[in-house]
């Protein structure tokens, strides 16, 4: 039997933060160190030191052209970028967003439903044991975060109505993205067409 990515649901540390995300990035690509403690984690040692781990872990999946992007592109792009690193880092967002979010906008189906998320999460239950340990609560505050970060990277027009917005990527952007892994342009609810298409 292939062996299933075990999710890990370390992003309910931090919903998608952009500035704090691109701040991390920015002490990375200078090479220069960052104070957690006050410019993260609001004077609290804990607080900055769980987020620069969740930071750095979502960072550590960008090539290095994304992380130029992500420091100094345009901020739809910054977004975009940032929403890549996190889907990279957790296979559950990535899933959720490529197979309802996705799958319903190609059929023109924008309004996504707490049903369908709860649909998801128990059809990915039968796979994944680690979602059927979880308590109501952590379940409750995984969607939350979910949703956020959606909301964050302009997925979704909000946490309340759920619409999801169609995405425009611009030309640097989506071939910095294709030349890496053209895969993950699905994240952004690319038709299988529209990716074997992009000339690079």
């Amino acid at each position: 039997m292939v062996g299933v990515e075990t999710y890990d649901f370390t992003f309910t540390a931090s919903s998608l933060r952009l500035n704090d995300m691109r701040l991390v990035a920015t002490h990375q690509v200078e090479s220069t160190q960052i104070d957690f403690v006050s410019e993260l984690g609001n004077g609290k040692s804990s607080t900055g030191k769980r987020m620069l781990a969740e930071f750095n872990k979502r960072l550590s999946f960008l090539t290095k052209d994304e992380m130029e992007i992500l420091v100094k592109g345009d901020l739809t792009s910054q977004k975009q970028i940032a929403f890549l690193a996190v889907c990279k880092a957790h296979a559950f967002i990535r899933d959720f967003v490529v197979e309802v979010l996705r799958e319903k906008i190609l059929v023109f189906d924008y309004e996504i439903t707490e049903g369908e998320y709860h649909s998801f999460y128990r059809r990915k239950s039968e796979l994944h044991p680690e979602l059927e340990l979880r308590t109501d609560i952590t379940q409750n505050k995984i969607k939350q975060v979910v949703f956020k970060i959606l909301e964050q990277a302009g997925l979704i027009d909000s946490v309340k109505s759920k619409n999801i917005q169609p995405q425009l990527l611009d030309e640097n952007l989506l071939k910095t993205i294709a030349l890496s892994n053209r895969q993950w342009l699905k994240i952004f609810y690319m038709s299988d067409m529209d990716i074997e298409n992009i000339g690079i």
